[in-house]
């Protein structure tokens, strides 16, 4: 049988097909663009969420899924059409990549909440059996928000660099769900994943400073100008929402967990990994 893994080029996906193909899983790799792996048990698929009429042919013979839920607030995919083409296909087991929005504050109307609550609910109903991975901050968020400004200008822009957050490492993400779709005892869990350490903002830029070998100045700005600097890359209602955490942030240690140690076996990824691993997208 067959393991599917959609958004495999993406931060997550990619190491969950490595992942899986590692443990000895057939892959069919889905991405909108080929991905090039000369790999026996690697097939690269063309397919879209958003298009339903590509999923048959992605999922045909497969009995395995890894998804991921709302990565845009504008271009939510159907997933009642996913769940229907997944039941059709023979799926009988489902990872989704969720997020801690939904259940940080389950009465939100927060479009991150709202969405990957709606895609897991319809998971539910789907009959598959499930495993939700609800991560916190995501390491690969630092990049998105700072490699331009630590590229161009040596400096990152905080409007709080005291507040401490628990960045998750991918490819402790992508562990657990390769743990869920290959050893018993996964159905019908939920993961929520905060990386093992709090730390600052300002700690954060320290560990990406000595990863590529030179300091990196910290700029203190606004919370006006860092939700507008966030804007840039992310929806603008999201850099609300991440600026009005760091604000909340401030001074107050993070929730950290085990889980992915505890579930996977391997330790997780510190931060300071994360920044070598990533040192030459900052470079």
């Amino acid at each position: 049988m067959v393991a599917v893994v959609f958004g495999a080029r993406g931060n997550v996906g990619r190491h969950v097909a490595d992942g899986l193909l590692a443990a000895g899983e057939q892959v069919r790799a889905v991405s909108r663009t080929p991905v090039a792996h000369a790999a026996p048990g690697y097939e690269a698929v063309v397919a879209d969420l958003d298009r339903p009429e590509t999923l048959p042919a992605a999922l045909d013979g497969a009995d395995k899924l890894f998804l991921y839920g709302m990565l845009d607030p504008q271009k939510p995919y159907d997933i009642e059409k996913v769940t229907a083409a997944a039941a059709a296909a023979g799926i009988r087991q489902v990872v989704l990549l969720s997020s801690v929005a939904v259940v940080l504050d389950p009465a939100a109307d927060h479009p991150v909440a709202r969405l990957n609550r709606t895609i897991e609910q319809a998971v539910q109903r789907s009959g598959l059996a499930w495993t939700f991975l609800r991560p916190g901050t995501f390491a690969t968020n630092t990049h998105t928000w700072w490699a331009e400004s630590i590229r161009t200008g040596n400096v990152v822009r905080l409007p709080y660099p005291l507040a401490q957050s628990a960045p998750v490492h991918e490819k402790d993400i992508a562990a657990l769900a390769v743990t869920a779709l290959t050893e018993p005892g996964h159905s019908h869990q939920a993961y929520t994943v905060h990386g093992a350490e709090s730390l600052t903002l300002r700690r954060q830029v320290e560990h990406i400073g000595e990863a590529i070998g030179r300091p990196i100045r910290v700029e203190h700005v606004s919370h006006e100008q860092a939700r507008a600097d966030v804007a840039r890359t992310m929806h603008p209602v999201v850099a609300e929402a991440i600026v009005g955490q760091w604000a909340a942030a401030d001074g107050v240690a993070a929730v950290t967990s085990v889980i992915a140690e505890k579930i996977t076996g391997a330790p997780a990824h510190a931060y300071a990994q994360w920044a070598v691993d990533h040192a030459d997208d900052f470079r």
